[in-house]
């Protein structure tokens, strides 16, 4: 039997480094290496000949040469220091991990070389430590795990839980790769409301690097495109598709392309889908917190910009499962964060009103007779129309405003503002926020919704985080589910439910994420014996998606809101075509 490397090959010497710096390139370098034997005979390590990406590393005698073994944590030149690594260590973030953490060579890399380059990274723990990398605070020990992760990959997923700090990932990744001279120019994709959110947080662990908005006149814009050299370039989804003959003919590809909220271009056939995918790049990221909202297939949009052709529409859910293996790395908070104070959900059943319930009855009524008499004219939307007209007469009565939800809401939030809390209440409609706000006067409430100028919703937010007084905020699904921290909310209330439980997921999670210093308690109001519970039924069943796909468990069937299970919520059928009449 051969014996392992460690016993053939010669045990290195132990060196000490010196760094020097070279002249930057568009970003800031590390410099290269000089080592100073115990021979003192110096001698610098020709980077670009032994083709090895690496920044200051020290191999200490004793240590392994393979990559799985090696083992730095025994030198204690080495320890890094919080105080000096990362600032002030936060009480809340977690002890540093005692394992270091490797950056591990991509499968689909396969020239000796390119692993070598990775193999012979020092951990990240190291990486971190040079003194022109500075970070606010220590990074919990899954997120490095995370930033080990994206820096060597070209095709990566970045899927953790909304939450989790996947952004944070990402500019540390991508610094440490401008650091090295790996990417030069980046284009970061994310829907207008988060470019406030991610110019912040580059300014918060990437202050170096140059960030862009691309905004401006059309002839602004186009400089933009055709002059960023360097640094980060951030454009939201609509500016894309608008601008998308300049995107596509920069001169040259950008080194990263990074999608947020990639959930955005699983429709492969929209044009937000095809203005992305066009952009030429060398690197391709996707960070979403619901890589599959209602069947694996919205999998393969994401993956025609990551990785084109590496998954086909109607794979079966193991192959899926095995093709992208390597490239999403999904956490959950439950496993990654068991410090994170609890997420305590509660149900709140209510019955209408008499006057709701009058009115529902007759509407539902009236309704499916309506469709019935249909026949052959009738379609799924006009099934919708009745679900979502029987949905808000599950919120207010619209002839007398009585509202059972508002009577059990009233009393919770009256709670929540003695006790100086803060909560956040959702609605997936303007109007009911609109009649919100009417009803809970009284308190003061902060509306962010659609309606709102862009201009002003951080202010809005500013307000809700800073003032005492203004202890509710009235916040649509959709423009208040995606990207922002309202950590310092303590209660959560869903005053009517969405169509897709990966939504209702995060806007639950704008509150109950990293920074939040006490228990979250989420209520789910439901109108019983209405469209409402039905719907609930289906929500419960489309969960399991995403357990099909990143556990182990195989996918009985393909979940989601179909058409027949539309349909049914009134035990009704899709009209079947009429026969063709035969030729006389």
């Amino acid at each position: 039997m051969t014996a392992p490397p460690r016993d053939e090959l010669p045990r290195p010497q132990a060196i000490d480094v010196v760094e020097f710096p070279l002249a930057p390139i568009g970003t800031p370098s590390l410099g290269c290496i000089v080592c100073e034997t115990n021979d003192a005979a110096a001698f610098a390590l020709p980077l670009e000949a032994l083709k090895v990406r690496t920044y200051g590393r020290v191999l200490p005698e004793g240590s392994d040469s393979r990559g799985r073994g090696m083992s730095f944590g025994d030198d204690k030149r080495l320890a890094p220091q919080p105080s000096v690594l990362f600032g002030k260590p936060s009480s809340r973030m977690s002890a540093p991990s005692a394992a270091a953490t490797r950056i591990r060579a991509p499968r689909d890399v396969v020239k000796l070389e390119d692993r070598l380059a990775y193999l012979l990274q020092p951990p990240l723990e190291n990486l971190l430590a040079a003194e022109a990398l500075d970070f606010p605070f220590r990074p919990f020990p899954y997120q490095l795990d995370g930033i080990a992760y994206l820096y060597p990959r070209h095709e990566a997923v970045l899927a953790d839980e909304m939450g989790l700090g996947k952004t944070m990932q990402t500019v540390v990744s991508l610094r440490l790769l401008a650091h090295q001279g790996l990417v030069r120019r980046a284009l970061l994709v994310c829907p207008k409301p988060l470019v406030t959110n991610w110019r912040r947080e580059f300014s918060q662990w990437a202050p170096e690097l140059p960030v862009t908005i691309m905004e401006g006149s059309q002839s602004q814009r186009q400089w933009l495109w055709n002059n960023a050299n360097q640094g980060v370039l951030i454009a939201n989804y609509e500016l894309i598709v608008r601008d998308r003959e300049l995107a596509v003919n920069v001169p040259a590809p950008f080194d990263l392309m990074v999608v947020d909220e990639a959930q955005r271009i699983k429709n492969r056939s929209g044009a937000t889908h095809e203005s992305i995918c066009a952009i030429p790049r060398e690197r391709s990221w996707a960070l979403t917190g619901t890589p599959i909202e209602n069947s694996a297939d919205d999998l393969v949009g994401i993956f025609e910009f990551v990785s084109p052709g590496r998954l086909r529409p109607q794979m079966k859910t193991s192959a899926i499962r095995a093709a992208v293996a390597d490239h999403v790395l999904r956490r959950t908070k439950d496993t990654v964060l068991t410090q994170l104070p609890p997420k305590m959900i509660r149900d709140a059943d209510v019955q209408l009103t008499p006057e709701q319930w009058a009115t529902y009855q007759r509407a539902e009524e009236d309704g499916v007779i309506r469709l019935n008499d249909m026949g052959a004219e009738l379609t799924i939307q006009h099934v919708f129309e009745l679900v979502l007209r029987l949905k808000q007469i599950c919120n207010f009565d619209p002839a007398t405003g009585a509202s059972a939800k508002l009577d059990r809401l009233e009393a919770d939030v009256e709670e929540c503002a003695a006790s100086g809390r803060k909560a956040i209440i959702f609605s997936q409609w303007v109007d009911t926020i609109d009649k919100l706000r009417g009803k809970l006067g009284r308190f003061g409430p902060l509306e962010y919704h659609g309606r709102i100028p862009s201009n002003r919703r951080d202010g809005v937010i500013e307000q809700f985080r800073n003032d005492p007084t203004k202890s509710i905020l009235l916040m649509s699904y959709g423009a208040g589910s995606v990207g922002l921290n309202l950590q310092f909310a303590s209660y959560v209330f869903l005053f009517d439910r969405w169509w897709n439980p990966a939504v209702e997921d995060q806007a639950i999670n704008r509150a109950h994420r990293i920074g939040a210093t006490g228990p979250v308690t989420v209520t789910r109001f439901l109108a019983t014996g209405t469209i409402e519970e039905r719907i609930d039924r289906v929500l419960a069943e489309k969960r399991e998606l995403f357990n099909a796909v990143f556990d182990d468990e195989p996918m009985t069937r393909k979940l989601g809101l179909s058409r027949d299970e539309i349909f049914g919520l009134f035990n009704l059928r899709f009209p079947e075509p009429k026969p063709e009449s035969a030729a006389a």
